[in-house]
């Protein structure tokens, strides 16, 4: 079972903070969304005229589940994506802080507007998570730590991963955070047999 995640999408900010209580030992798989999309040829609805009946939801549903009110970054999502945040959190995942660097990613992205594209903004976010802010700094530039990003975005293509946040359970993919119950149902049933 894995959770595939990029720090671009607003939607696995949302999801990221229930899906270990909708999906329990669900593993955290951080990939690279821009090179889904490139490889499938599509375009998100972020980067499309009309997005904004899409980010007034995610604002709703952020606070009907008690999150901060969302913040959007400026320039948001093409003037920040990076490949930075997946590489950061796969630093992270080396020191078993995976989730709550995540975590704390998502919050400063989507909460306080922060673009975290610079090095510098990742090691503050990773002191504030518990982890060596050095640590991140230096290691999204690993090319140990670039490869496995893109082994897990390999992997999640290998699938037909289109879009994020999606589960894997088994063979089956549950795309969107509004499927995180069906992805739970699906593992329920599956420890049933």
């Amino acid at each position: 079972m894995r959770f595939y995640y990029d720090l671009s999408s607003p939607y696995a900010y949302l999801a990221a903070h229930r899906v270990d209580e909708l999906v329990p030992g669900v593993e955290w798989t951080p990939i690279a969304f821009g090179w889904v999309l490139r490889a499938t040829e599509r375009v998100p609805w972020s980067l499309r005229p009309g997005r904004e009946p899409r980010m007034e939801e995610v604002e709703r549903l952020a606070a009907d589940r008690g999150l901060p009110p969302v913040r959007w970054p400026e320039g948001w999502p093409a003037q920040t994506y990076s490949l930075n945040p997946p590489r950061a959190a796969l630093v992270a995942q080396e020191h078993g802080r995976l989730k709550d660097f995540t975590l704390a990613m998502y919050d400063a992205h989507f909460a306080q507007a922060r673009p975290l594209r610079d090095p510098e903004e990742l090691a503050d976010v990773a002191a504030s998570a518990g982890l060596d802010p050095e640590a991140v700094r230096t290691g999204i530039e690993r090319p140990d730590v670039k490869e496995r990003l893109r082994a897990n975005t390999e992997e999640a293509l290998a699938r037909d991963v289109t879009g994020i946040p999606t589960v894997a359970v088994g063979e089956e993919l549950f795309w969107g955070d509004d499927r995180l119950q069906d992805a739970g149902a699906a593992l329920s049933a599956s420890r049933a047999r």
